[in-house]
């Protein structure tokens, strides 16, 4: 749901941290202006250099007869040297089926491409480390090191767009896990016409997402870690 990150790595200090795990699966509280929405549900599978990362949203109560169904983002890619490699992403709604949008990752000819609605196009300038709307929250864990200030491409279902973070001193986040110490990267945006995307992340905790926060057309969505089950 959320279109929130090669890893450039600039001359800031690095942060190293705790090795990702092999297995685990998230739930996230969704909120839409302050107003809870209802829970997002992330797994993330690794099989060898494999991963699948998989994630589910869905409105609860009575403002699921408003957003109806659900929406689901597939990631599925190797975790090399430099951390995740996606090679496609989906995204897909179950009251939509229509709308299913594919897009490749050509990593060989450094290309996309895309497929929405019986249309099918592409795109070359595909740079190493890109991630897609997913596997790029799941970046962090798996990077070697992230530096203070970092740009990367971001593929969605359609597009692409370039993103450059700067990192903060997130402070401490109540989570599913205890009160843990964050940091925050918050997207450089040249106005408000551009998505604002900000991810708390648990340096502690292999750098895991607690919170994510994106701003668009007015609207402001979030994400507040309530369950986590992690194996390593």
């Amino acid at each position: 749901m959320l279109r929130i990150l090669p890893l450039i790595f600039g001359l800031f200090a690095a942060v190293a941290h705790a090795a990702p795990p092999q297995q685990m699966e998230l739930v996230y509280d969704l909120y839409r202006n302050g107003v809870k929405l209802g829970q997002v549900t992330d797994s993330l599978t690794r099989s060898g250099s494999r991963y699948t990362l998989v994630s589910t949203s869905r409105a609860r109560g009575a403002l699921a007869r408003l957003w109806p169904g659900s929406i689901s983002l597939e990631s599925r890619g190797s975790v090399t040297a430099r951390g995740l490699r996606p090679a496609s992403f989906t995204h897909a709604r179950s009251d939509a089926p229509q709308k299913l949008a594919t897009a490749r990752l050509d990593w060989a000819q450094h290309r996309i491409e895309w497929t929405y609605k019986g249309d099918t196009w592409q795109v070359g300038g595909l740079e190493a480390g890109a991630q897609d709307q997913l596997s790029q929250l799941y970046q962090f864990m798996f990077a070697p090191a992230l530096s203070a200030d970092y740009q990367l491409q971001v593929v969605s279902g359609r597009d692409l767009n370039d993103y450059r973070y700067v990192r903060e001193d997130g402070g401490s986040l109540e989570t599913a896990l205890g009160t843990l110490a964050t940091q925050r990267y918050r997207r450089l945006t040249d106005g408000p016409e551009q998505k604002a995307v900000t991810v708390w992340i648990a340096p502690e905790r292999a750098n895991l997402p607690v919170r994510v926060r994106v701003i668009e057309d007015g609207v402001t969505v979030e994400q507040h870690l309530v369950r986590a089950s992690v194996r390593d």
